[in-house]
């Protein structure tokens, strides 16, 4: 899309939805049933947090509290937030970060000296790959989620690391946000007991979403406490900013005086905080939030089967569906879906997915009703036997 980006700003790239957050918002003045946000409960515009949100912004305002947490900027709310973060994961300690991907990048940076091997996923989050690129030793891939390709790693770490100096530390995620898939986070933990590696989990889609209280794919998987670092961020089921990461009170505490995403920046605002604290009591204590998200995904996914849609492997929120086709057939299909059948969805192509595949990356979530995924279902069975029949065929990317 960047050699088109005039062309596409503010549709394919930079759109502005308006309104309240939900399941329709408006785009470009149109009301659209919106498949693209990861407000998965439905916290964004429940209306306890948002009267805690206005409550804690009119007392504290936006600065409060001022500088970093380490010199002048911790509160008993940050650290109330931290303690109920670590019981709910299981985890003794956890440290609050500001943002998600700048946190991670931190961690990775902070915790790996030149002497250490990391292993990642090869289908890992920016954030992972962002961070492993500041790492000054070895680091390799393993095939997305082939434990066989991970153990044929670790071997290989093993006979090059001098555990005197150095060890090994293995990254992947609970869920993959683009293709819905989950990190095999119980079969890399059974690997510990012939490996000497730490696990961290970035489980950013997972929390709040995964697991029969909703603490994660970890929990889904029986595989917590084989997770040495768990991490997740405030943006997607909590609708918020900002993130977390927990584990055992040693490896937390030295983050906390290692990590220059924090050490130099200022601290996590007081209504962030406390609106974080709201949202994290309603995940704990409401479950019909995540019973309605899960019957919308068995609903949309289902039903996209029934009619004979690629979906992948998911086996989480994530919805993706697999098309074939260029990218101006990608273009002319989104243009199709969002202005005459008012569904806003993103859509992926090359080089993220193969050339001539396209992939519609849809967002179940507790806002949508049943109705919304009938609908939504309508429509995409009229936009399949449409690309089939070439209607969405152009020589040049469409003016907007």
């Amino acid at each position: 899309m960047g050699q088109h980006a005039k062309q596409v700003h503010g549709y394919f790239t930079f759109p502005k939805l308006e309104g309240e957050i939900g399941a329709r918002m408006k785009f470009r003045g149109k009301e659209k049933l919106v498949w693209s946000l990861n407000n998965y409960l439905g916290l964004a515009n429940h209306p306890e947090v948002r009267r805690v949100d206005a409550e804690a912004a009119a007392r504290f305002g936006l600065a409060a509290p001022m500088g970093a947490r380490m010199m002048s900027g911790n509160s008993d709310y940050h650290e109330q937030l931290e303690a109920e973060l670590s019981e709910f994961t299981h985890k003794e300690d956890t440290y609050l970060l500001n943002y998600g991907y700048q946190g991670m990048v931190s961690i990775i940076d902070a915790l790996l000296t030149r002497h250490d091997i990391v292993i990642y996923d090869s289908e890992s989050h920016a954030c992972i790959i962002d961070g492993v690129r500041l790492h000054q030793g070895k680091r390799y891939t393993y095939h997305h989620n082939d434990i066989n390709d991970l153990e044929k790693q670790l071997k290989r770490a093993q006979n090059l690391i001098d555990p005197k100096v150095g060890g090994l530390l293995v990254i992947t995620e609970g869920v993959f946000g683009m293709r819905g898939t989950q990190g095999k986070l119980a079969e890399i933990a059974e690997l510990k007991k012939k490996y000497d590696f730490r696990l961290l989990v970035d489980d950013a889609h997972g929390f709040g979403s995964m697991g029969p209280t909703g603490a994660g794919t970890g929990e889904a998987q029986g595989a917590q406490d084989g997770i040495d670092l768990y991490f997740s961020t405030f943006a997607k089921s909590m609708a918020s900013i900002g993130a977390f990461i927990s584990g055992d009170k040693q490896v937390i505490e030295f983050l906390k005086y290692n990590m220059r995403s924090q050490i130099f920046a200022k601290s996590l605002p007081m209504p962030l905080v406390l609106g974080d604290l709201k949202r994290l009591e309603l995940l704990r204590n409401t479950p019909k939030m995540r019973e309605d998200l899960w019957t919308i995904v068995d609903a949309l996914q289902g039903g996209l089967r029934q009619r004979g849609f690629n979906i992948g492997e998911t086996s989480t929120m994530v919805t993706p569906v697999f098309l074939g086709g260029s990218t101006n057939e990608a273009a002319n299909l989104i243009i199709d879906l969002r202005e005459n059948f008012d569904i806003f969805c993103s859509v992926v192509v090359y080089p993220v997915v193969p050339k001539d595949v396209i992939m519609i990356r849809l967002i179940p979530t507790a806002a949508h009703s049943l109705a919304d995924v009938e609908e939504t279902l309508s429509a995409f069975s009229n936009i399949s036997v449409k690309l089939k029949d070439k209607k969405y065929e152009l020589v040049s990317m469409p003016t907007l």
